[in-house]
């Protein structure tokens, strides 16, 4: 439990200063009012908090690209289309399993932003700027881990900037659509080895279907509780989440 809510702790507090480090007054205290502006601070608190907003809509959209989440969502989608089992488990279920297992991955990266970046912070032992700096460095040195060089390489072109002399300058905007399109490439890749057992099966029953003459029968009905045996008997969950897991390390 605790180590969710730091999670959440350093979530917000990220969003909160992305949404504040455009402005120098900093982050915005919000109140709700009827009334005309006749400042422009005024327009520009009410501008941060608009902002603010929008920023905490997309969090989770956000936070979940930075993250082992879209590897893992993909493969457990490919799992179900490989067995056959069409709605089971169901969406929920395995979003619900793909976010434990995220929240397992990057537990140490959390609990490492909120000591260097969060918990200064709010003792008022360094600045926003620095806090932020701190918090991020986890994340991406995460996503540098990950990310393939020519993914990288491809965002930096399209960027238009000068090549990064080392990991250090290559900006947020740039790192992270490289890392979320090498997670949908190792993603591709993990459910390619996942299909092949399980279409060895398909093409074998659907071969005896024909040698026996019974065409009308749909190979897919024969051959489900087959991939499922198969899939229980090598204890199938156990190793793709000790798999998945271990190829963040």
């Amino acid at each position: 439990m605790k180590k969710t809510t730091r999670i959440f702790a350093i979530i917000i507090f990220a969003l909160l200063i992305i949404a504040g480090s455009s402005s120098a007054q900093g982050i915005p205290k919000i109140s709700v009012e009827v009334g005309q502006s006749s400042k422009p601070g005024e327009l520009s608190t009410t501008l941060q908090i608009v902002v603010l907003l929008t920023i905490l809509t997309l969090a989770p959209s956000i936070i979940l690209m930075v993250t082992s989440f879209v590897r893992i969502v993909v493969v457990l989608g490919f799992l179900r289309q490989a067995i056959g089992t069409q709605q089971l488990p169901p969406n929920q279920l395995l979003l619900s399993l793909a976010l434990i297992l995220t929240f397992f991955i990057v537990s140490p990266m959390a609990n490492k932003a909120y000591n260097d970046g969060l918990k200064p912070y709010l003792e008022e032992k360094i600045t926003k700027e620095e806090a932020f700096n701190k918090g991020i460095e986890p994340f991406r040195k995460f996503m540098l881990a990950q990310v393939r060089e020519k993914d990288l390489a491809l965002f930096v072109n399209l960027a238009e900037m000068p090549r990064p002399n080392t990991p250090d300058d290559i900006p947020l905007h740039v790192l992270i659509p490289g890392f979320v399109l090498s997670e949908l490439r190792t993603g591709f890749q993990i459910a390619f080895l996942i299909f092949i057992p399980f279409l060895i099966i398909d093409m074998v029953v659907a071969s005896v279907l024909m040698s026996m003459g019974m065409m009308m029968l749909p190979p897919i009905i024969v051959s489900l509780p087959f991939k499922i045996l198969l899939f229980v008997l090598v204890d199938g969950w156990y190793l793709l989440v000790k798999s998945l897991v271990e190829s963040f390390h």
